[in-house]
């Protein structure tokens, strides 16, 4: 991962060095930070040279699923990543981990004897503690997983080590120890409006656990909410709106039916496979199938258990209904290694209260039943003088004070997850009438409190201290970011999803680990924002940035004359980029064929239009036959035009239309990566010359 990751680390290394060196004893300021680091008197360090040898306590380095092993051999790779040192020794299990001067060790250590408690006095097992001397790191824990959040730490302590340009690579002497301060520290996808294929969801998890996140929730079932489509007597329209459930039964099932789109849901094998990745890099997936309401995709394949007027919504009183649902969560059950699962049970009729209350508990009754698994809802205002929901099943809030006020759940006894919309909710490309942010809000974030101060989990309102509560309540599990897909499929690719989350991922992670102001240790936001840049440049084991390794300066390639059909050899760029060709369609099929494709886009020759996520993006522009047309693409994380024939006063941008709740369209530009792999191919039978591909916009 070099080109614009490695030119933004270079850019940024001069003016980091005084924070970085500013740590001076101490560890360099991470995201996120670090509870306690105690330096050792002295001017010694820890040198991490190539030579460095990983070493696992035989004793219990190989129990648990990931074991301390597996985790360590993911560490070995990322920490190769970040250094270069590519020929690491590989990771050995021994009951002697020291190290020497020319073969320091890191020694992973699994000691169940040890303690670790969250804010809220619980015992957690993502705690770790470092000792640094100077031939010897030892990373300590009582499980494997916090042993994998000690190496994180030391990742990231590597990488600005890099950035710093220190040489060699140094740790200071002293011990450290380290826990988060809540239990639950997720982010959520609405994968059931927008389909997401399980390598961008794998990259995902990959992403989040560098900033020590530890849930993925997949919202994986739902619907398009149009009114004008859905409700209405003798409207039929409903039938046609888009709604998804991801997961594909298996072939002959008896809900073969629920999932017609085959190629935008997963198999088994896929989703167990993105499952045991997220896993491996300590990342829970929590699956949710959202019912009674949110249910048109099922109303769609058994229309008669619809609730009459209301499409989206599941009739419970139906003697079908209830059946049907424990018939889909029995064919996925078996798929899911999380402790929870969520039922959605979100925004259904209140004048139902009784039923819907009857049926979130014969849920939680049942899903315990068949898997051992607990449930979580949404919060949602379902008022009844007779009944109440099971104080097993875990709420997660969502509208304060709308549908619900956590401080009076919190204290009927029910556990709460905060996702609170006012400081945690995005919406993909926009939202209606800028209701929430592109990326999480960094005032609100780092000053959104009553009190000025920053967020935490115990933060539900901005405006009223009395509705918040304080870090130590036992209630409180923690907290879920979320990220909706309102606007459906077309309104973002895949990528333009990442770059939304991708800062906002971070510092969501630092709050949801150490919170706002209740260390000392806690990060500052400048040193939020020095720090930010390097580590997303340096995050390894994916590239959701696209980075590249350019030939010459900032050009990736170029080509004055190609052959159909040829390969570049780079899957994708990411932008910002300049994309520059020359191409004459043929005059007997002028509108076949692509003129370049990529793992992320492809670019038709037809109306150059742009194809991503499954999704067509036409330019309307109409390429001359048998005549030679210059294009040069210009991309941002924000936009992407094209000039045609040098003509920059006609700048011409690819554009989505998204129907926003069915009260109006709204035009919404494009960010596409690359197609950089392939040029001329599919068909195309007219020539392409002039190619190039340089860094910058």
């Amino acid at each position: 991962m070099l080109a614009l990751g490695h030119l933004l680390r270079g850019a940024l290394a001069a003016c980091l060095l005084p924070a970085l060196a500013a740590a001076g004893s101490g560890l360099s300021p991470q995201i996120p930070s670090v509870a306690s680091f105690n330096p050792e008197s002295g001017s010694g360090v820890f040198v991490l040279s190539p030579n460095t040898r990983i070493i696992v306590d035989s004793v219990y380095g190989e129990k648990g699923t990931p074991s301390a092993h597996d985790f360590a051999t993911t560490f070995r790779g990322d920490l190769a990543s970040v250094t270069s040192y590519t020929n690491l020794p590989s990771v050995k299990l021994s009951q002697d981990g020291s190290g020497t001067k020319s073969n320091p060790s890191i020694y992973v250590v699994i000691d169940p004897s040890l303690e670790y408690k969250l804010y809220n006095g619980k015992d957690t097992d993502e705690g770790y503690d470092l000792v640094i001397q100077a031939d010897t790191i030892e990373v300590k824990a009582n499980a494997p997983i916090g042993a994998w959040r000690g190496m994180t730490t030391l990742v990231q302590q590597a990488t600005l080590a890099v950035a710093a340009g220190q040489k060699p690579m140094s740790f200071p002497l002293g011990t450290a120890s380290d826990t988060p301060g809540w239990e639950i520290r997720g982010f959520m996808l609405d994968a059931g409006r927008h389909w997401f294929d399980t390598q961008f969801l794998t990259d995902l998890c990959t992403y989040a656990s560098f900033f020590k996140i530890n849930e993925m929730h997949l919202h994986a079932s739902d619907n398009l909410w149009n009114p004008v489509w859905l409700y209405g007597d003798d409207n039929e329209n409903w039938k046609k709106l888009y709604a998804a459930l991801r997961f594909q039964p298996s072939p002959g099932s008896s809900l073969e039916g629920l999932v017609p789109r085959k190629n935008e849901s997963w198999t088994q094998g896929e989703f167990l496979a993105m499952q045991e990745s997220c896993t491996a890099r300590g990342i829970t997936l929590v699956p949710e199938i959202d019912t009674p309401g949110h249910s048109l995709v099922i109303n769609q394949w058994k229309p008669q258990l619809m609730e009459t007027g209301t499409p989206d919504h599941l009739n419970l009183s139906h003697p079908e209904t209830i059946p049907t649902i424990k018939s889909i969560w029995d064919e996925f059950l078996p798929w899911f290694t999380s402790p929870e699962v969520s039922i959605g049970a979100d925004e259904y009729d209140a004048n139902l209260a009784n039923d819907y209350i009857a049926f979130v508990n014969d849920m939680s009754n049942y899903v315990k039943q068949q898997s051992g698994k607990s449930i979580r809802i949404w919060g949602t205002n379902e008022p009844s003088d007779t009944s109440q929901v099971s104080t097993d099943v875990t709420i997660q809030h969502w509208d304060f004070p709308g549908d619900d006020i956590p401080l009076q759940l919190m204290a009927k006894g029910y556990k709460v997850i905060n996702s609170e919309q006012a400081f945690l909710y995005l919406d993909g490309k926009t939202s209606d009438g800028g209701q929430f942010p592109q990326e999480l809000d960094q005032d609100l974030i780092w000053t959104g409190a009553p009190d000025g101060k920053g967020w935490s989990p115990n933060i539900f309102t901005s405006d009223d201290p009395y509705n918040n509560t304080t870090i130590d309540n036992p209630m409180l599990r923690g907290s879920i970011m979320a990220l909706w897909n309102d606007w459906g499929n077309n309104a973002t690719t895949a990528l333009e999803i990442y770059y939304q989350l991708a800062r906002s991922l971070a510092v969501f992670g630092e709050k949801t680990w150490s919170g706002s102001e209740a260390r000392g240790s806690g990060l500052t936001r400048a040193q939020f924002d020095d720090v930010y840049p390097l580590l997303n440049a340096a995050a390894p084991g994916q590239n959701l940035n696209r980075v590249v390794k350019p030939v010459d300066g900032r050009v990736v390639y170029a080509y004055s004359s190609v052959k159909n059909g040829f390969n570049t050899g780079v899957d994708s760029v990411g932008p910002p980029y300049t994309l520059t060709f020359s191409v004459k369609p043929s005059s007997i099929y002028p509108n076949i064929g692509l003129l370049l494709s990529g793992i992320d886009s492809k670019l038709h020759v037809s109306s150059l239009t742009f194809e991503a996520t499954g999704q067509l993006y036409s330019l309307n522009y109409t390429l001359p036959q048998d005549d030679w047309t210059k294009v040069a693409i210009h991309a941002t994380r924000e936009y992407t035009y094209a000039v045609i024939n040098g003509d920059a006063t006609g700048k011409r941008y690819w554009l989505t239309i998204m129907d926003i709740w069915g009260e109006y369209m709204l035009a919404g530009n494009m960010s596409f990566a690359a197609p950089a792999q392939v040029i001329g191919s599919a068909g195309f039978s007219g020539t392409v010359k002039d190619v190039s591909l340089v860094l910058g916009s």
